[in-house]
């Protein structure tokens, strides 16, 4: 976890280890094994010690441009050529609710006047209900929203105290959800899944193939999925092909 953006990842979850086995009066890690050992209760704590939050909008901009450029052009057209009026984005780990927010600025103000015809509605999962009800409420520092364009931060939001809060229309298009994408998922399927540095980066192998494999089957045909720049795949889903030119983006044979 030494790559950027990831510097802090280790020491943050070192440091909240730390105060647990202070509040549990243990002297090191291997005095913590043995109670995780004895009381089955205790992993679901360390299980929340360990969930790391990196979240901005438009975050990794290259990604976003690739999206609104390439892949969502490509998802709306196809939706239009069917007939279909609605695309269903899902956003999995999706923090305070920068990326889902995103994903509707990116429908309102960059696709909407190109195919008016067309709607969006996005889910945003989360496995941490603090995260979620923030999200919900929708109000963030401008360090948070400072790598949004300009005009986007000037239509997205209005000023409430020291906060600046994303408006109703753009809020009306995201979905909140607590859900942890190791147990279960959404019944609906979506033309876009993003899941970015998240199950890719700090799930073991097995895991990582298990939530690909309940992902997979979410995506619709010809849809497009969505992981961090510097994660991969697992091998042997050879129906998920890279995008072309596009980083951590695949997309979903047809047929």
């Amino acid at each position: 976890m030494r790559w950027q953006g990831f510097k802090k990842v280790r020491s943050q979850v070192c440091k909240r280890i730390s105060r647990r086995l202070a509040e549990l009066g243990l002297q090191n890690v291997s005095a913590y094994r043995q109670v995780l050992e004895t009381n089955t209760a205790e992993w679901a704590r360390l299980d929340s010690l360990c969930i790391v939050t990196i979240s901005r909008f438009y975050r990794d901009r290259d990604v976003f441009v690739f999206l609104e450029q390439e892949v969502l052009a490509a998802l709306w057209r196809d939706a239009e050529a069917q007939g279909e009026r609605e695309l269903r984005f899902w956003s999995i780990g999706c923090a305070a609710g920068e990326e889902p927010y995103t994903l509707a600025l990116l429908g309102d103000l960059a696709m909407a006047s190109r195919y008016p015809s067309l709607s969006i509605t996005i889910l945003a999962t989360d496995v941490d209900p603090l995260m979620i009800r923030h999200a919900e409420e929708g109000c963030y520092k401008s360090g948070s929203y400072a790598g949004l364009p300009a005009e986007w931060r000037k239509l997205a939001f209005f000023r409430k105290g020291e906060l600046s809060c994303i408006r109703e229309e753009v809020r009306g298009r995201v979905t909140f959800l607590v859900q942890d994408i190791r147990e279960t998922v959404p019944e609906e399927r979506f033309h876009l899944i993003l899941c970015r540095n998240l199950a890719f980066t700090y799930f073991d192998l097995s895991l990582q193939r298990e939530v690909l494999e309940r992902i997979n089957e979410r995506l619709l045909p010809g849809g497009a999925l969505v992981i961090g720049i510097h994660e991969t795949l697992p091998e042997g889903y050879s129906s998920l092909k890279p995008w072309p030119r596009g980083r951590g983006i695949f997309r979903k044979e047809a047929g």
